[in-house]
Order: C-alpha cells, then sequence, then structure tokens
C-alpha cells in the first residue's frame, strides 16, 4: 500500500466512526406496530436522557399511535408547493443543522416531493448517518427491491417504492416487528390499521390470510438473514468458506428478463455475503450507431439497478457473447452465472444447440455453476 492510499484509508477509518448507528425494524405489511414501537423507543431513550427527535413519523391516523406522538420533540417538516398544491417532506437540513444525538425517521421507501435534495428518504437517511447522527427507521418488507417480484407474484400488486438491498446492509441492528395472520386481521377488522370504508377492501386484495402468511415468511427470513451475515462480519471464525464465492448476471437490453436475473444475482450475493457482477455483451447489432432508444432506455435502467442493489456492471463488445462471459468469468473469479432461456430459433437451432453445449462444458470445466432463470 501506498502512502496515499495509506493516508486515504485512515481518512475512511476515521469517516466510519464518526458515522451514526443505523436500527431498521422491518414489518411483514402495514399495521404491525412498526412506528408504534419506534415511538415507545423514543420514550424509553428520553427517559434515558438521550437527545432524540422525531424526524419523521406517518401515524396513518391510527389513533394508538397519534397517542404515543403526543408530547414528543417533533422537528416541523418542510412544506413544498407541488402542482398548485401545499405538501410537507422531511426537513433534511433542519435535522443536520439540530443535529440531535438520534432521530426517528418513518416510512423509509418514500418517494419525496420533486425538488427535494435527494430522490427517495433513504437516501436522506444515508445523508443523516455522514452527518454522525443515528437514525432508527422503518419499512415493510415488500419495499426491498430484491424481493419485489417475489412480493408481486404472491400478491398480484406490484410495489412502486422500493429501497436498494444496499440499505439494510449499512444497518447495524434489523428488528423484526412480527405478528400472526389472525392478529393481523382481528387489528384491521377492530378499525386500527385503515378506516372503516377500507377494511373490506385490504381483506380482498393484500391482507389475505395467504398473502400474510408469505410475506411473513419473507420477513423472518430476511432478518435472519440479517442477523446471519453481522455474525459472520463480527465473528471472524464464522463465514469464512462462503467469501469464495461470486455471482455473475447476464444481462440484455430486453424489459423485463434482465432485472430478475439481476436481482437473483444480487440476492444470492446477499445470501453468501460476498459481490455480483452485471455482464453485458454488446454485439455489433446493438452498437451505439444501431441500437434503438427503446433498448438504451432499458439498459441505463438496468445498469441503474445492478448499481442500487450494489453490483459492479462490466460491458464488453463482441460478438460472440457465450465466449465472452467465460472470459469474464475467469477475469472476475466468477463461481456461479446466473442467465435467461436461450432463444432457440429455427433454422440456426442447431448451430446454437451446439454452442450452448460448448458453453456449458467450459463452465463445468471452470467449475464454475450455471443458473437458467425460467
Amino acid at each position: 500500500m501506498n502512502r496515499e492510499e495509506n493516508v486515504q484509508h485512515f481518512l475512511d477509518l476515521i469517516q466510519k466512526s464518526r458515522r451514526g448507528k443505523f436500527k431498521i425494524y422491518v414489518g411483514m405489511i402495514a399495521g404491525v406496530g412498526k412506528t408504534y414501537r419506534m415511538l415507545q423507543e423514543v420514550r424509553e431513550l428520553m427517559d434515558s436522557g438521550v437527545d432524540v427527535q422525531i424526524g419523521y413519523v406517518e401515524t396513518h391516523g391510527r389513533a394508538a399511535t397519534e397517542a404515543l406522538l403526543d408530547g414528543l420533540p417533533v422537528i416541523p417538516r418542510r412544506k413544498i408547493f407541488y402542482k398548485g398544491k401545499e405538501l410537507e417532506e422531511m426537513d433534511l437540513e433542519a435535522i443536520i443543522r439540530l443535529h440531535p444525538e438520534i432521530v426517528i425517521v418513518d416510512e423509509l421507501a418514500h418517494t419525496n416531493v420533486e425538488g427535494s435534495v435527494n430522490e427517495k428518504r433513504w437516501q436522506d437517511v444515508m445523508a443523516l448517518l455522514d452527518a454522525g447522527i443515528n437514525v432508527i427507521s422503518a419499512v415493510n418488507i415488500q419495499h426491498i427491491e430484491g424481493l419485489n417480484e417475489e412480493v408481486q407474484a404472491l400478491s398480484g400488486i406490484e410495489v412502486k417504492e422500493r429501497i436498494p438491498d444496499s440499505v439494510l446492509e449499512e444497518a447495524d441492528e434489523v428488528v423484526n416487528i412480527d405478528l400472526t395472520a389472525e392478529e393481523l386481521i382481528t387489528r384491521l377488522k377492530s378499525g386500527k390499521i385503515y378506516r372503516p370504508e377500507k377494511i373490506q377492501l385490504a381483506l380482498n386484495n393484500f391482507f389475505k390470510t395467504e398473502n400474510i402468511l408469505q410475506l411473513r415468511e419473507l420477513a423472518l427470513k430476511e432478518v435472519a438473514l440479517r442477523v446471519e451475515k453481522k455474525v459472520e462480519s463480527e465473528i471472524t471464525n464464522i463465514g469464512q468458506s462462503f467469501r469464495h464465492e461470486r455471482f455473475m448476471a447476464c444481462i440484455s437490453s430486453h424489459e423485463q428478463t434482465p432485472r430478475r436475473i439481476i436481482r437473483k444475482a444480487a440476492r444470492l450475493a446477499t445470501r453468501y455475503n460476498t459481490s455480483f457482477v452485471a455482464l453485458y455483451v454488446q454485439t455489433p447489432g446493438e452498437s451505439v450507431e444501431r441500437i434503438d432508444l427503446a433498448r438504451q432506455r432499458h439498459l441505463l435502467n438496468h445498469f441503474k439497478l445492478v448499481t442500487e442493489l450494489g453490483g459492479e456492471v462490466v460491458q464488453v463488445q463482441s460478438r460472440d457473447v457465450l465466449g465472452s462471459i467465460v472470459t469474464v468469468c475467469s477475469e472476475k473469479q466468477i463461481t456461479t452465472v446466473c442467465m435467461g432461456s436461450p432463444r432457440l430459433r429455427f433454422p440456426a437451432v442447431l448451430c446454437r444447440l451446439l454452442s450452448y453445449r460448448k458453453f456449458a462444458k467450459e463452465l463445468a470445466k471452470a467449475n464454475i455453476d450455471l443458473i437458467i432463470l425460467a
């Protein structure tokens, strides 16, 4: 390590030590009590003499939550006029200026009003942590990017507001707020989650018992995974055998399938406490001069998703897509390749089959696993 690297390494250590601590409450669905538990914690912290402030809390009109909020120190929200309406957002600059020891920031997956400092609230939280402020926040499991397709498959609903999995990676503590499906439905029917006119609609959609059970399983698994990773990182004897794993997502300029492949590789990388690479092989047919705007846009969105999930984008130019995958696997020491099903069309199907057979043999020879997504 040279002198400049030594200095930078030391500065990084100082910055890390000054960074705030981050705690996230994870719930399987709305109404399990994440906000209520955060406000209980505020009162406990205040009783211990800790300087804690409410940066943003959303009560959703729930009487018990509003009662618990009463009398707590709340930093006024910033008012923004947008499209003729007055809206309120968390005042990031005011929180940094006041610099409380701990700040409560609810609705982690929220998208800020246009014109805010950051596009997403989780980015505001990162800024608070960088400023040395400890943050307690909350999010539901369906808002985690890597689980988006699983949630959509089980509920039929695409959740638009999402946070990258890397945000959970930043957390020093992840706590699951758990209820049984029966307890949750009882709370819903008694009006503790939504107003009376919304209860039946919720029961017919997201709050079906089978949905709740599967979301509960996802939440429990996610929190267990974060605890396991914390153990691996803090107790050096555990998890060493996983460190050699490295994953690759083979992506294209198509709209949908590459996003599934990226998320799959990212989730596997998270599971093994390692990193992943997304490879795009640019063929002559998709050169800068020939690729259409729609495909360019899809590619940029794929690259953005890779970055958000903590991966590395690799681009190569070649006519030989499969050969390029093998080459990059060797260069990046990849152990598992994730890709979509091969598109086999007549009359070139035989040639393509032979190419894939050779490709599979080369991966096997290099001891590289292949995962093909349906």
